[in-house]
């Protein structure tokens, strides 16, 4: 599991940093008190979590809560957790430059003014910047050139594109997927459901998959969607999407769906895609037997 606590002064773009991390599939939480860090570690870390990667956003906004945040990265030290502190920084000129912009309040300003909190900011944090894995000054940064800057440490593990395409297989009995970009219908392909061996089997089974994969047409239609998606996906990358989905649909989203949708990720994955799948209705016979 790769957990990642996100610090650093106010206004240097620890909202858009978490933004990134979802769009990234982390499981992100903002404004946790650092008492509650070590638990949440230990929630996430246990076998049954099913997670991989998470990100922790903690700032001055915590008030009297974030005095503790010190000892507490102390303390996970001391228990060997594995954890890395990403701390977000910038000139006092940018920072006093984005709060008129955006009118919000320095959460350490009260009566006095923001170079002033941001003053009194940077000594609270100095111990903690001193102990970051990672720091990025975001002075210059847009928005999306901060994304590209993240990247670079936080998706280097991960295939080759910053875009994470959901592969998708439903059924359309069950109704279409409200949040597909795009929709594929494979009910033109030969149904396993009238092979009384293999209705109860899924697009998980073998048998089910030679059976979809036998036709020509079948893997025609696989390499032509594969080519086409090779060409959009650029163009949608460079409009900045973060996530795109793509739903199959069959008729239960038992069989055709969730074959195609199956290969069209290993195909994707094998192009250096970061691609994950789900099968929506892949068990809703079940429930109507």
């Amino acid at each position: 599991m790769r957990f990642v606590i996100i610090t650093g002064l106010s206004g240097a773009g620890k909202s858009q940093t978490l933004r990134a991390f979802e769009d990234w599939g982390y499981f992100c939480v903002d404004n946790l008190p650092p008492k509650l860090i070590p638990t949440f570690f230990e929630l996430c870390s246990r076998a049954d979590s099913n997670i991989e990667n998470v990100a922790v956003g903690v700032d001055i906004r915590g008030g009297v809560f974030f005095d503790d945040f010190e000892n507490v990265i102390e303390e996970m030290h001391y228990r060997k957790f594995k954890f890395e502190i990403l701390f977000l920084q910038a000139g006092d000129e940018v920072l006093v430059k984005r709060y008129k912009e955006s009118r919000r309040k320095h959460p350490l300003a009260a009566e006095s003014r923001v170079s002033v909190a941001l003053k009194l900011e940077r000594e609270k944090l100095r111990k903690i910047k001193q102990r970051a894995d990672h720091i990025i000054d975001t002075s210059n940064l847009t928005v999306k050139a901060l994304k590209e800057e993240l990247s670079k440490v936080f998706l280097k593990d991960m295939p080759s594109s910053g875009m994470l395409i959901n592969v998708l297989s439903f059924g359309f009995k069950y109704g279409v997927p409200l949040d597909a970009d795009l929709m594929f219908d494979v009910r033109f392909l030969p149904n396993p459901f009238y092979d009384e061996h293999l209705r109860a089997l899924t697009g998980n089974d073998k048998a089910v998959q030679d059976y979809v994969l036998k036709f020509d047409h079948t893997l025609d239609f696989i390499d032509k969607l594969v080519d086409m998606l090779e060409f959009l996906l650029p163009y949608y990358e460079e409009e900045g999407k973060s996530q795109l989905v793509i739903a199959i649909g069959c008729t239960g989203g038992q069989h055709r769906s969730v074959t195609i949708a199956n290969v069209l990720h290993q195909r994707l994955q094998k192009n250096g895609r970061w691609s994950m799948v789900d099968h929506r209705d892949i068990k809703k016979h079940l429930d109507e037997e």
